[in-house]
């Protein structure tokens, strides 16, 4: 029998790793009370029952992850399973992500879920997330596609 190749084995690794991170957030979703989109709707409702355990979540969210990026790239040059860490370059702020966002936080706010949540509602068998993740599918082809476009002068 051969010894598997270094690249594969990272490949896996990788994989393996990145379905542990997963299963991880899906149950602190799931344990947080992310996945029901009353949370979201409460927390989007400052008038009426505002329910802040969305606030709590994303501001315990935004801090493991402020302290584990900034230890993680003080420590390392290049990470476990990749040649190199992937940063976003662009800083700027145009139009398409800002109708993005507005196009996001709308159907969040209407649909009380946002991807994460909606996907493992989903497998939890809802049937409204089932329905928010298949539109949510069919928003990314549709933006695929319109994307793949060429622009024209006049849009660049």
């Amino acid at each position: 029998m051969r010894a598997a190749n270094p690249g594969t084995r990272r490949r896996t690794a990788s994989i393996a790793l990145a379905g542990i991170a997963g299963a991880l957030f899906g149950v602190g979703l799931v344990v947080s009370g992310m996945t029901r989109p009353t949370r979201v709707i409460g927390f989007l409702d400052p008038l009426g029952l505002w329910d802040p355990a969305l606030a709590f979540v994303m501001a315990g969210a935004a801090l493991v992850y402020a302290v584990a990026f900034r230890t993680i790239r003080r420590h390392r040059e290049q990470p476990w399973f990749d040649a190199q860490f992937h940063v976003p370059a662009r800083r700027d702020i145009d139009s398409r992500l800002v109708i993005g966002a507005a196009i996001f936080g709308v159907g969040w706010g209407l649909g009380g879920l946002c991807p994460g949540p909606g996907i493992v509602a989903g497998a939890a068998g809802s049937t409204s997330a089932i329905a928010f993740v298949v539109a949510m599918l069919v928003g990314m082809y549709a933006h695929r596609r319109i994307a793949a476009r060429p622009r024209s002068p006049s849009q660049s």
